[in-house]
């Protein structure tokens, strides 16, 4: 089970009276929420509640679409090496969104690998950073691929097209190649949605493990997963938070009725 006594850990980013609209339509209401370093936030809610509008303002892709717009904060706490933390405004005009992009990866619903070799997937994000040096490259895209638990079975494919893997082996490479750049925080959109239940569980398994390097932010239809994975739980309705709590707390004793109704399943 997540560990549920980590109120003291400090925040790794937080969302302050903050909004989105696309055009005229407001998807995201004034929605305010602390995510806590190193460890899995859930974000629960039926279709169409923005929770995958508000996942993807962290690494803002929506800048990919003319008309969306941001407004409110949503903050990013970066530890610099001598230890003191400096907040980033992750919306404002001025921060780069290709940087947000190195910093918060992103992991899609259904897995994208890109039309190239099993390592070349891996060191796509490293090349960006001007990492050039091929011994560096070798490293870290094993390092990468052995943080997703892919290394043993790609070791000897590494030259080949990653099209060629399963479904699942297809997932935890674009989880390597996330991981890769070192990022500060990782975003799962419905991440096991297109997959069997084996490759579920080992996708469950690495979020498990990475929980203790990184923080998460997950975006999942399945209520089981996010009891099983988070130990936070993010419920949005109609584009507003309901509820956010210590996942324990709002799956045994939600403290809002609309929380309740939609985890006994009597709506969504």
């Amino acid at each position: 089970m997540p560990d549920t006594q980590i109120d003291t850990r400090p925040l790794k980013a937080e969302v302050k009276n903050f909004s989105f609209f696309y055009g005229s339509f407001q998807a995201v209401k004034n929605v305010s929420a602390p995510f806590r370093e190193k460890a899995v936030t859930a974000i629960i809610g039926p279709s169409g509640c923005g929770k995958t509008t508000l996942l993807r303002c962290f690494n803002r892709m929506h800048d990919l679409y003319p008309g969306n717009r941001y407004a409110g904060e949503m903050i990013l706490h970066s530890r610099s090496p001598d230890g003191s933390v400096r907040p980033l405004n992750i919306v404002h005009p001025s921060t780069s969104p290709i940087e947000m992009r190195m910093r918060i990866s992103m992991v899609f619903q259904k897995p994208n690998p890109f039309p190239k070799s099993i390592f070349e997937n891996v060191a796509y994000g490293l090349r960006l950073r001007g990492v050039g040096s091929r011994s560096e490259l070798s490293g870290r895209v094993e390092t990468a691929l052995r943080g997703a638990a892919l290394w043993d079975e790609v070791k000897d494919r590494l030259p080949q097209n990653a099209y060629g893997l399963s479904g699942g082996q297809q997932q935890r490479l674009c989880i390597a190649r996330a991981l890769a750049v070192e990022p500060e925080m990782v975003l799962f959109d419905e991440p096991t949605s297109a997959l069997d239940p084996i490759a579920t569980s080992k996708i469950e398994e690495l979020i498990d493990d990475l929980r203790e390097r990184v923080t998460i932010l997950i975006v999942t239809h399945n209520m089981q997963q996010a009891a099983r994975v988070s130990d936070y739980t993010a419920f949005m309705y109609l584009g507003e938070l309901v509820e956010y709590d210590r996942t324990a707390k709002v799956f045994q004793n939600p403290g809002k009725p609309l929380t309740e109704q939609y985890i006994s399943g009597r709506f969504g």
